[in-house]
């Protein structure tokens, strides 16, 4: 990574962080304890690639950066409560995340699963409580797209074939099928929603807008499975090993180490041919789908 990049990167984590600090409910405010996991398992963690990727969609179109922050803060919203839900012992049963215990292991499973609940109907309230797009049509389809990648169709249905494919020999197509939604939906969602906080592109540059994140979606993944196979646990910050331990079909499981890869650096390359015709203003997409295909972490 550039020292540039690194910057822009920090600049923005700590502006999403101040503002989801500002956002979540205090300490003291009744009822206590749920909103003591709340601001425990969102605040002081993550890499925020999300939101990068929301702020980089933001500059390509030149949006306002405050609207850029709220649907940034949205959409780790969403992937926050998810990351509770998932550790959960009905689905992961996973112990630690973030480098600490998981929600429901520091506080207890009814509270963990009132976290997520809380921590997904707040990114909708960011969402609706003030303009974010030049029109009242855009902001209305921005809330129905982050709907959609959280739901069935998105995020949670993919989540369902994950657990359903346990023990299960898939091809590479059905991986792909699965990851799209459980991984690539919310990743879609926050490329076009800062994109949409200003309204400079046709319908055929946002068509392309979400192609590139379709790839950036799967090379996450990519990277996601290399390190659970590779990486250390104190490194990760989460039980390193786990899908292989459960038998989960993965890209490793399948491709094996080489061609994972190689898939990983082909999906980059596939993304970012896609952004040639935005020129120099897709200058930080570029940066951050550099920085998710060679994390270390």
């Amino acid at each position: 990574m550039t020292s540039d990049f690194q910057s822009w990167a920090k600049d923005r984590q700590t502006k999403i962080e101040n503002y989801l600090e500002s956002r979540l409910p205090a300490l003291n405010f009744v009822p206590e304890r749920l909103h003591n996991a709340i601001r425990y398992s969102v605040l002081g963690g993550g890499k925020r690639v999300r939101p990068l990727l929301a702020f980089a969609a933001g500059e390509l179109v030149g949006a306002d950066s405050e609207r850029v922050t709220v649907v940034a803060a949205a959409v780790e919203l969403i992937h926050a409560y998810s990351l509770v839900h998932d550790d959960l012992p009905c689905m992961d049963n996973d112990v630690l995340r973030r480098g600490k215990p998981t929600c429901h292991i520091e506080f207890d499973e009814a509270t963990a699963l009132l976290t997520g609940d809380s921590l997904q109907t707040l990114a909708f309230e960011l969402l609706a409580e003030k303009r974010l797009a030049d029109s009242p049509e855009t902001q209305l389809s921005m809330i129905a797209q982050l709907a959609r990648a959280s739901g069935s169709r998105g995020m949670a249905g993919g989540q369902a074939f994950d657990l359903d494919s346990v023990g299960k020999t898939l091809t590479l197509p059905e991986l792909e099928f699965m990851h799209i939604h459980k991984t690539g939906a919310l990743i879609r969602a926050a490329v076009m929603l800062g994109a949409n906080c200003a309204s400079h592109l046709n319908q055929d540059q946002l068509d392309q807008l979400d192609h590139f994140a379709k790839c950036v979606g799967l090379a996450f993944q990519v990277v996601d499975d290399l390190l659970d196979a590779e990486a250390t646990t104190d490194t990760l910050g989460k039980t390193a090993g786990k899908d292989a331990d459960n038998n989960k079909p993965t890209y490793v499981s399948i491709l094996g180490i080489n061609q994972a890869r190689e898939l990983a650096e082909r999906l980059q390359h596939d993304a970012d041919q896609v952004l040639d015709s935005f020129g120099a203003s897709a200058v930080r997409l570029r940066q951050v789908t550099d920085f998710i295909v060679k994390r270390e972490f």
